[in-house]
């Protein structure tokens, strides 16, 4: 089940609220927790025992390194902490990583190794992140371990965050989980910001992920170079707005049960360099990355040569985490190689270039990079490449009708990308009394949200391109 789906919109998400509202404060979690896992269930029925057994593994693992830890017996809570972190990187391994390594040993090796050909559970990256940075947090001290089954239980499978996101660290919600108070501003917030994030799903990403469909079903070999940064392009747009979106209907569900989710994403196609587009791109991911992963390795507190290597290791990991590709290894380690050389050379004199050049050179390569993400041949992506670089020529009649057909489509991608109409909506707004802008938020959000079902009852077009992660 996917949020911008009409079993979403008129049965499921009306059901929850209507019986969370209903429900004493001490039996809200436990409400929450069933409706989450038949959510989860609802697609992936076959592991939701997976599921429901990471939730029992973690919770007794946090128990077992905080009550050793308060025994001082540091050497044993490390060993669990370690039989932890192994026992959930070894379960996103088999079911995620397994079929790629033998295939690769298979194809460089000649042997012929069956695959396993396990299904890909949906959302495991994203709650296997989860536990592991609550796990470790316990270790630190930073968080105390929840007692409550049902707390740590509603933490892990909570519906909203599930499946694509963000990756939302208990330290973040630890008070609201057992203390929070939902009221009828923060209600009225997370209906804006649900419906916002199903318009941009619905209204733009779907749309342009249709022009990348058609453009990438074409022959590599045989597109001008217009028609191939046309589809780049378009890629670009739909995975932001798709993602972004995403993450904004699980912000805005989490408002509307009382969870003040931090921010995923901050205008991140604005960026002036790639260091700073990945301070704004999937901030929950950079985040955890950096605290548990990066930082522990040494950060850059041993020195550049260390440093670079931590980057290398840290961009590596990142790039697998999407998938189990190499073209997705590639990825990560075009962004290291990219953020290495701007550490050491190229951000200086970058800042002092116009900020127009910033923006054009960030853009440049946040679309050649989108490219490498979603083709996962190489010999794909080296003719796209060349087609991108006029190998075919540079425009044609493809080229013509593709960019007229949906050339108000990809004016309003653009737009939307920035804070313009935001800020001018809020400009406008401000001008008159509360009780009209009340009126025209809520004609605004009724108009997005009728588009929206418009829009699904008659195209059956609704991928969520996160989910595969």
């Amino acid at each position: 089940m996917v949020f911008s789906s009409l079993t979403f919109l008129f049965l499921f998400f009306p059901l929850v609220m209507g019986v969370y509202y209903l429900c004493p404060r001490a039996l809200r979690n436990l409400w929450l927790l069933v409706v989450s896992l038949l959510f989860y269930a609802w697609g992936e029925p076959v592991y939701i025992r997976l599921m429901v057994a990471s939730i029992l593994f973690n919770y007794l693992c946090g128990l077992g390194v905080a009550a050793l830890q308060k025994r001082q017996k540091k050497s044993l809570a490390k060993a669990l902490l370690i039989f932890c972190i192994a026992g959930n990187i070894g379960a996103l391994g088999l079911f995620k990583y397994a079929d790629l390594l033998i295939g690769t040993i298979n194809h460089m090796a000649g042997s012929q190794i069956a695959l396993l050909e396990l299904a890909l559970p949906i959302g495991i990256s994203f709650y296997t992140f989860q536990a592991l940075s609550y796990v470790i947090d316990v270790y630190r001290g930073t968080v105390a371990a929840q007692k409550n089954p049902i707390t740590f239980g509603t933490y892990i499978a909570l519906f909203p965050q599930l499946i694509a996101g963000p990756i939302v660290q208990y330290k973040t919600v630890e008070e609201q989980l057992s203390h929070r108070r939902e009221t009828t501003a923060q209600f009225a917030a997370g209906i804006g910001r649900f419906t916002i994030g199903l318009g941009k799903k619905v209204l733009i990403a779907n749309q342009v992920g249709a022009l990348w469909d058609t453009i990438a079903a074409l022959p590599g070999t045989g597109l001008s170079a217009g028609t191939a940064w046309l589809g780049a392009i378009a890629f670009t747009f739909q995975i932001y707005f798709d993602f972004s979106g995403y993450s904004d209907m699980a912000i805005g569900l989490g408002k509307m049960l009382g969870f003040e989710f931090l921010e995923n994403f901050d205008y991140p196609y604005l960026s002036r360099s790639i260091t700073e587009y990945w301070r704004r791109w999937h901030i929950s991911l950079g985040t955890w990355f950096r605290e548990y992963v990066y930082i522990p390795l040494g950060g850059n507190r041993r020195g550049l040569p260390r440093q670079i290597l931590n980057l290398i290791i840290v961009w590596g990991l990142t790039g697998l985490w999407h998938g189990a590709s190499w073209n997705f290894l590639l990825w990560g380690l075009y962004y290291g190689v990219i953020l290495i050389v701007e550490k050491v050379w190229l951000l200086k004199p970058l800042q002092k270039a116009p900020g127009a050049v910033q923006h054009l050179y960030s853009l440049l390569l946040i679309v050649l990079g989108w490219v490498i993400f979603a083709l996962t041949d190489f010999s794909a992506i080296g003719n796209y490449f060349a087609a991108l670089f006029g190998a075919h020529g540079g425009t044609d009649s493809q080229t013509m009708y593709l960019l007229t057909t949906n050339l108000s489509l990809l004016l309003v991608a653009a737009l939307a990308c920035t804070r313009w109409p935001a800020q001018t909506a809020n400009d406008l707004l401000a001008r008159i009394p509360a009780a009209a802008q009340t009126l025209l938020r809520c004609l605004f959000y009724t108009v997005v949200l009728l588009m929206c079902v418009a829009f699904l009852v008659g195209d059956s077009y609704n991928p969520f391109l996160y989910f595969r992660f």
